[in-house]
């Protein structure tokens, strides 16, 4: 077996797709603390700034104090407890939908929802952009597997389609490109054809609609047209964790049937107190996402001279072509004091790998001058 992972390692680091892990002392912030010296960054997804906020310190230390650490069992054992059930209730407000059913990230959600809902006698239709989760919850579920580049290519696929179920996912902000999904097209080609909508809005919510509430507010739809809604609390909520909003029919079939969800411990109730009060701050302290939004303008302005993707989103990707280039380029940035990680197939596509800039509400202007000084290099 040694030998059979040494290959494979080789083979990785031939190909330049070996990774790396990155350890930093220290807060989350957009300075990070890497052997002793301080290195702007610019590859989180804490979108909103709330990763370090004091105050949700602060409730996950009362929350020990008042729960202790770990929940101690699954949800339909006894490790249901008040706060869970209290953050289920405001989630689904704050979507506007009947119920939510938390989940410990959004790769469980994602399997829990595809594989309850679908079998093989049910088709799913799936954006070749998507998220790995859901493509991997497409294959669990063994439901017979479309993937789309783009919506005529959707539309052929369901004309085509003879199965029981049919199930459109698509992320609504995609992770790697930035770019907003065509939700109304998809919505309408659902009603056509008889298909259910599901939205992964992991990178939406909290930055995108009027009120910051995703992808499906950008769009003003409803449970009608969207039933399916997954939401990660990781990112613009800067804490942990996922859930999934929709009908009160849904959330008790999923209860009673998504396995990543019976077969796994509930997350730490301090912890579920501390999501509590980021989504109080997310909706109160709307100056955030403004903040968020106008340097999302600023460094677009900024970086008119670079080889930008189109995105008005946090996620700002700069297209290199080789997993070699992308590599160097991103080691260029470390040596001058900023990270930007280098993405690299299979997360992307081949000859796409990346640089993926994100943004934060925690970043000023100075550093945003910074990084585009530092990015000159990519003309020469």
């Amino acid at each position: 077996m040694q030998n059979f992972l040494n290959s494979l390692l080789k083979q990785r680091k031939h190909n330049d797709l070996y990774r790396t892990r990155q350890v930093h002392s220290g807060i989350q912030s957009p300075t990070l603390l890497i052997d002793g010296n301080q290195y702007l960054s610019f590859c989180s997804n804490d979108y909103l700034g709330l990763a370090s906020d004091l105050r949700l310190k602060n409730t996950w230390q009362i929350g020990a104090k008042k729960y202790g650490i770990g929940s101690g069992a699954s949800h339909l054992i006894t490790g249901h407890t008040s706060a869970h059930h209290s953050l289920e209730l405001e989630l689904a407000k704050y979507t506007k939908r009947e119920r939510a059913l938390l989940f410990s990230t959004g790769y469980m959600a994602n399997l829990g929802v595809v594989t309850t809902l679908l079998g093989r006698h049910d088709a799913v239709f799936l954006d070749k952009l998507n998220h790995a989760s859901l493509v991997d919850a497409a294959q669990l579920s063994q439901a017979k597997m479309y993937r789309y580049s783009n919506l005529e290519t959707l539309e052929h696929k369901l004309v085509n389609t003879t199965a029981k179920h049919k199930l459109i996912i698509t992320d609504g902000v995609f992770s790697m490109d930035g770019n907003i999904v065509n939700l109304p097209k998809i919505v309408e080609l659902a009603k056509i054809h008889n298909a259910w909508v599901m939205v992964d809005d992991a990178h939406g919510l909290g930055v995108i609609g009027k009120t910051g509430r995703g992808t499906v507010e950008l769009y003003d739809f409803g449970v009608e047209e969207v039933p399916i809604l997954m939401g990660t609390l990781g990112k613009a909520f800067g804490v942990f964790g996922a859930f999934v909003a929709g009908s009160e029919l849904l959330i008790e079939t999923l209860i009673q049937s998504a396995r990543s969800y019976i077969y796994t411990t509930a997350l730490p109730p301090a912890l579920v107190d501390t999501i509590r009060t980021s989504l109080v701050i997310v909706e109160a302290e709307n100056w955030r996402r403004q903040h968020l939004c106008e340097l999302i303008t600023y460094f677009r302005n900024q970086a008119s001279n670079l080889p930008l993707m189109e995105s008005s989103t946090p996620i700002q990707p700069i297209i290199l072509g080789s997993s070699a280039i992308a590599l160097k380029a991103s080691k260029l940035l470390y040596e001058r004091g900023i990270i930007v990680t280098a993405i690299r197939p299979p997360t992307v596509p081949k000859e796409t790998a990346r640089l993926r800039i994100t943004l934060s509400a925690l970043h000023s202007k100075e550093q945003i001058d910074k990084l585009i000084k530092a990015l000159n290099f990519l003309n020469d």
